[in-house]
């Protein structure tokens, strides 16, 4: 059955039409705010943050020190866990190579860098320099090798467990290895769940049903992805999240009233984003690319993904970044650019201020339109 935004390819296939955050736009509505008026606090679980924003699991971007930096401007920082500050003692000297590296040797040097294998006493060493912060926690293994060390995560004293992949499904099937049951794993733990990343309606609602706190929508990596090139998957993240809050939604009816948390991973490049991720139904974003910007980054001008470094089939790239300004400026500003790369929490607050809303929830419900 053709549906109403259905287009035909050639007479054997269908497609239905999908939006980008660059193909929409938030519409001002009859009233305004100030922007200090304005509250985007929101809670996940028991924790609740000043900002709706999670950075991404990347080693460009997070360090256990820019972890605990953004803890306490009031976000989540979320560390790779199998990182190169769980293969490595000290990998300062690794991320000034990295960051020197030219072409294609940068790829192959990086597979060999990343060949070192993860260290369950560096994940509990890492997890505890946060810990003892005073932030919260939070920690991102690949569903891969979730089984192999979620004991060690969560015995580190972790508040958030992520489980972040390209793709993330509730129905793994594989014949030459048994696979990880999410619904069974998460039952088990006795911290929240993040996971995903999952791109329609349907993979979404099989997410929550798992038991999951929040579910990540998209692919993650958006500036330093390479999985549309590679694989030739890819859903713009307009649709994305706004079928995913659909499934939030349904799954809210369907199980009496619990709320799964939508957090969109992937395309959040600029202050813009960030705002129309939420006015599709984000209750907060995962940032990577606006952060490996920062002059403190520890991925000194350049950023990656762990797509980037896999074995066999890399589906990411070492993408040079330009440094506009420290982690906290780049968070409150003062900006010095007008591109939307500084101060995304005053411009998140001024485009809700501007369309008259005061909520994150509320703001959900704004108008929008294809441009």
């Amino acid at each position: 059955m053709l549906r109403v935004n259905d287009l035909e390819i050639g007479a054997a296939k269908r497609a239905r039409r999908a939006y980008a955050f660059d193909d929409i736009a938030i519409v001002p509505s009859r009233r305004t705010r100030d922007p200090e008026e304005v509250s985007i606090d929101w809670q996940i679980d028991a924790y609740r943050f000043e900002l709706p924003i999670v950075a991404a699991p990347m080693d460009s971007v997070m360090s256990p020190e820019t972890a605990i930096a953004l803890g306490h401007h009031g976000g989540l920082g979320v560390l790779n866990l199998e990182g190169l500050w769980t293969r490595y003692d000290d990998p300062s000297d690794l991320l000034s190579e990295v960051a020197s590296l030219s072409g294609d040797a940068a790829v192959r040097r990086m597979q060999e860098i990343y060949a070192e294998p993860v260290k369950a006493e560096l994940i509990t060493e890492r997890l505890r320099e946060v810990r003892e912060s005073g932030v919260t926690v939070a920690g991102s293994l690949s569903p891969q090798r979730t089984k192999e060390f979620a004991k060690t995560v969560v015995d580190a004293g972790v508040d958030m467990f992520v489980i972040r992949g390209t793709t993330v499904s509730a129905e793994h099937v594989s014949s030459q290895a048994e696979p990880l049951n999410l619904k069974e794993f998460i039952y088990e733990l006795d911290v929240p769940v993040i996971v995903g990343g999952c791109a329609t309606h349907q993979a979404a609602l099989h997410l929550m049903r798992t038991g999951a706190a929040g579910v990540l929508v998209g692919f993650g990596g958006g500036a330093a992805h390479t999985t549309r090139t590679v694989l030739g998957i890819s859903v713009p993240m307009a649709s994305a999240v706004a079928d995913v809050a659909a499934a939030r939604r349904d799954y809210l009816d369907e199980s009496g009233g619990r709320y799964v948390h939508v957090i969109a991973d992937g395309s959040i490049g600029r202050s813009g984003d960030v705002a129309k991720a939420i006015a599709c139904g984000a209750d907060a974003v995962m940032v990577g690319s606006p952060f490996a910007r920062a002059i403190d980054a520890p991925g000194q001008g350049f950023h990656w993904g762990s797509e980037a470094v896999h074995a066999e089939l890399p589906r990411g790239e070492r993408v040079e970044m330009e440094r506009v300004g420290t982690l906290e400026e780049i968070l409150f500003g003062p900006a010095r650019v007008a591109d939307g790369t500084m101060n995304l929490v005053g411009a998140l607050r001024r485009s809700m201020a501007t369309t008259g809303y005061t909520e994150l929830k509320e703001f959900q419900r704004v108008e929008v339109v294809v441009q």
